[in-house]
């Protein structure tokens, strides 16, 4: 039998729903402001069950559950993770705001970080906007968050699909945050 054998999900320790459900949760809230694809969404789901992520609010015309070309890329997530719709980003983020909540978006801008260089600390709580897969994160967003995060790229192309630029933000959050 191969040393470098796939592990059972008993071997990984992996949480049961009810679990996760108690578990200490990473403190960050995930914001989609308007992200049209439920592919994408999906994803992000995942990706915040994966990182024992607070909570996701979908903002806009980002689509909820239950639909099933969510759950095609959650695979359950959306059962695992704690969301709620709401219509206006901008009163959510100065709720979010008056809670404690540092705001992040995660854009390129004029004075972003490079997500490499930004510094979390355990003793905050986080809320990171991702936003529309044409337009990026609404200016608005932008303007009230404390400030914007950048992932470094070296190839052609300007941006990363919000899936994979969730799973990059997220890993990097949990990393410092639980790691």
């Amino acid at each position: 039998m191969s040393e470098n054998r796939k592990l059972s999900m008993e071997e990984l320790g992996r949480l049961t729903p009810e679990e996760a459900e108690s578990a200490v949760k990473t403190p960050v809230i995930v914001i989609l402001d308007n992200v049209r694809s439920m592919h994408n969404v999906g994803s992000v789901f995942r990706t915040a069950d994966a990182f024992l992520i607070e909570e996701i609010i979908l903002c806009g015309i980002t689509p909820v559950p239950p639909h099933r070309e969510i759950n095609k890329t959650a695979l359950g997530a959306t059962e695992t993770v704690k969301w709620q719709h709401c219509s206006d980003a901008v009163q959510k983020l100065q709720e979010l705001r008056s809670k404690g909540y540092k705001v992040i978006a995660a854009e390129q801008t004029a004075k972003s970080v490079k997500l490499h260089q930004a510094k979390f600390s355990p003793d905050e709580k986080y809320a990171v906007i991702l936003g529309n897969e044409v337009d990026g994160v609404n200016q608005e967003l932008i303007d009230l968050a404390d400030y914007s995060l950048e992932i470094p790229q070296a190839g052609t192309k300007h941006s990363l699909n919000i899936s994979v630029a969730s799973g990059v933000v997220c890993w990097e959050l949990f990393r410092q945050l639980r790691g």
